[in-house]
């Protein structure tokens, strides 16, 4: 399995044309306690850079795009009733949604691990 990282600071696993969506551990940080997330429903088609969810926090409600393009399989369940999932386990079990990526070659425009920890050292 690959990860990708956007400079919206999103995260997506992709194991073959399966793509799960997160956003950073940097991200919750910059968040703070996250008490709501809206997430994508089944079947949504998304293109690229799309609004896909909303994650609300006690500072603030921020928007969640799609790192790539493709057909929402399933919205994470958890999170209806565990918000806070997000915080405990951003890169985890905190995932937002999978998706059915249509396009792979978009996945080039993103940066992997190494190259998202020095963006996110200079921020």
């Amino acid at each position: 399995m690959s990860r990708y990282f956007t400079e919206d600071h999103e995260w997506v696993d992709v194991d073959g044309e399966i793509g799960t969506v997160g956003i950073s551990d940097y991200a919750q940080g910059q968040l703070g306690d996250i008490v709501f997330v809206d997430v994508p429903e089944e079947g949504k088609s998304l293109t690229k850079g799309d609004e896909a969810a909303v994650v609300e926090s006690v500072k603030a409600a921020s928007d969640v795009y799609s790192p790539v393009s493709g057909t929402v399989i399933e919205g994470n369940p958890a999170l209806a009733d565990e918000p806070a999932l997000v915080n405990s386990d951003a890169e985890g079990d905190g995932w937002f949604f999978k998706i059915g990526i249509s396009d792979a070659s978009e996945l080039d425009e993103l940066m992997d691990e190494g190259a998202y920890e020095a963006f996110v050292a200079k921020l």
